[in-house]
């Protein structure tokens, strides 16, 4: 991963100063609440229902032992003794004191982790693929290119306060896990017909009130470019984005009123004042990048004696080789794999984690891989590095700290918003919606009978759930203050990214679990041999659904 130099920690130090200095101004009566607004979002503070909320930076979702130890102390120090991963790769504590928010960021810089641009009208975390270069089907590990975005937009002048805020996701492989295709700013690596490496570029795509899949404006541009691209589609949102209207602020919005034809046209205009300027990359930039992502000191494992141990194990304890068949996923190196660890027990809102779980997770990270693990957008963590032969005893250390539920790409493997219960902009509760239909579907063998699904909730149409492209989305919505849950389904945020219909009318809560079963039924008397959630969907269309919720619910 990429490590700090000495210029880095003064930066990060020289921000923690500015921070505390502002916050005691505010507090002090000194600082307007409009001034400090902007000062404490792009330093990742939001104000939440019940108290402040600081959004923490895992660029690309790698993280080390050793900043897991320190996400566990303040989690201990200074929250409630836990901390929640988000869809786009970040941390969040949800009930820090804004007098010590300004300690929390000087412990954060002091294992190099900030809040910078986590929040506010700008650049956002870089997100990646979790695999990135482990995975069999990768063009290019993507995570140098993300740290090259990451330096160029961080405390980026011309981008710190755009019309609104701004996402980037890169994809390095055949397979998006990256959700490239719902960002504002979509990276596709890819190879031409003479096996150059170049990018695929997407934009205009985003969740919300408005969602929309990205279009493409760039189907190859050369890695040396990629800056200056990038600085040209900022330039151009910047300068037309509107502003008279947060609704319609985002990129997706301006790509959608000119069309993406002239939308690039524009881009490639203002490319020409760009292209083959200061940003240009060259072969040093690359160079000094990559060094921080060079493989780790892999063993030589006697691949069949590691499949025999594995086998054995999984025939003897049917409980590991549903685990071994959910949460164990392949590695471009023979003799190792990666390991989902779940956060999504019946129970815990999807994609929290106790102090005491995150020091486990640092120890489990140094034990077994490598000392890093990853946080995807699923909001589970994954070691990436681990020993087929490990497995087994893995298992059981997981097993002991819950994260060894088998269920990882299943309908219990919920995405899940903090919703009403914690964020102040939400119109519904999430987590109680999660739970309830965890516990309704609680038979791993009908879980697997369903295959792969996702599903996934979301307290208002801000879509931090990312609902619109669960193969299953559940919306939140007040009607008159209740709280009532759309339904959609046929979504899709990979290579084949896809927006969820509507139903039609939305449920009471205590409804929800029956109206998933009754979309559930459906699929499976309407499935062929091997078919998906989402084929089936494709293949038959919506109405089947509807006539199964609404009919039978008169």
């Amino acid at each position: 991963m990429y490590l700090y130099d000495d210029r880095d920690r003064c930066l990060l130090r020289e921000r923690v100063r500015q921070f505390r200095d502002q916050t005691a101004r505010y507090l002090g009566g000194d600082l307007p609440e409009d001034q400090f607004r902007p000062l404490r979002l792009q330093n990742g503070l939001y104000i939440q229902r019940l108290a402040p909320m600081l959004r923490v930076s895992i660029p690309y979702g790698l993280i080390s032992a050793s900043q897991l130890r320190r996400l566990a102390h303040i989690a201990r120090t200074y929250d409630k003794g836990y901390a929640h991963f988000t869809t786009r790769q970040n941390i969040q504590f949800n009930w820090p004191q804004l007098p010590e928010v300004p300690d929390i960021l000087a412990e954060l810089a002091a294992v190099d982790m900030h809040a910078i641009q986590t929040s506010g009208n700008c650049i956002r975390n870089i997100t990646s693929d979790e695999f990135a270069g482990i995975a069999p089907d990768e063009v290019e590990d993507p995570r140098p290119w993300c740290e090259l975005v990451r330096h160029w937009s961080t405390f980026h002048p011309e981008f710190a306060y755009l019309p609104r805020k701004f996402k980037i996701a890169v994809s390095g492989s055949e397979s998006d896990r990256a959700a490239i295709q719902v960002h504002d700013i979509g990276l596709q690596l890819v190879k031409n017909a003479a096996g150059a490496l170049g990018f695929r570029v997407y934009v205009g795509g985003g969740l919300g009130r408005t969602p929309v899949i990205g279009e493409v404006i760039g189907e190859f541009i050369e890695p040396r470019h990629l800056l200056t691209y990038l600085e040209a589609i900022l330039r151009v949102y910047n300068r037309y984005g509107r502003r008279d209207n947060k609704y319609k602020a985002r990129i997706k919005i301006l790509v959608k009123a000119w069309g993406a034809e002239v939308f690039g046209a524009r881009v490639a205009a203002e490319w020409q004042h760009l292209k083959d300027g200061p940003n240009t990359l060259t072969e040093a930039d690359f160079a000094h990048v990559r060094q921080f992502f060079t493989a780790p000191a892999y063993a030589a494992v006697d691949v069949a004696a590691a499949e025999a141990t594995v086998s054995a194990c999984a025939a003897a304890e049917r409980a590991f080789a549903r685990w071994l068949e959910r949460n164990v996923r392949a590695h471009r190196v023979p003799g190792y794999c990666a390991v989902v660890l779940s956060l999504k027990p019946v129970g815990v809102a999807p994609g929290d984690v106790t102090d005491a779980q995150l020091d486990a997770i640092a120890d489990l990270a140094d034990r077994y891989a490598f000392g890093e693990a990853r946080v995807t957008h699923h909001q589970n963590l994954v070691l990436a590095d681990v020993r087929r032969d490990d497995l087994p005893e893995l298992w059981r250390a997981l097993k002991a700290q819950g994260f060894a539920t088998p269920t990882i790409g299943t309908l219990s493997d919920i995405i899940c918003c903090p919703g009403g219960d914690f964020c102040s902009l939400a119109n519904a509760k999430s987590i109680p919606i999660a739970e309830a239909i965890q516990r309704e579907f609680d038979d791993l063998d009908y879980l697997y009978d369903l295959g792969d699904l996702t599903l996934n909730i979301s307290g208002c149409m801000n879509a931090c759930g990312h609902h619109h492209v669960g193969n299953i989305g559940i919306l939140g919505v007040d009607k008159k203050g209740e709280e009532f849950y759309q339904i959609q389904i046929g979504g899709e945020a990979g290579s084949r990214a896809a927006l969820g219909q509507v139903l039609g009318p939305s449920f009471y809560a205590s409804e929800v679990p029956r109206v998933i079963a009754r979309i559930l039924d459906v699929y499976v008397q309407r499935r062929h041999e091997g078919e998906t959630f989402i084929e089936t969907y494709r293949r038959v269309g919506v109405e089947p659904f509807k006539d199964s919720v609404y009919a039978k619910a008169a």
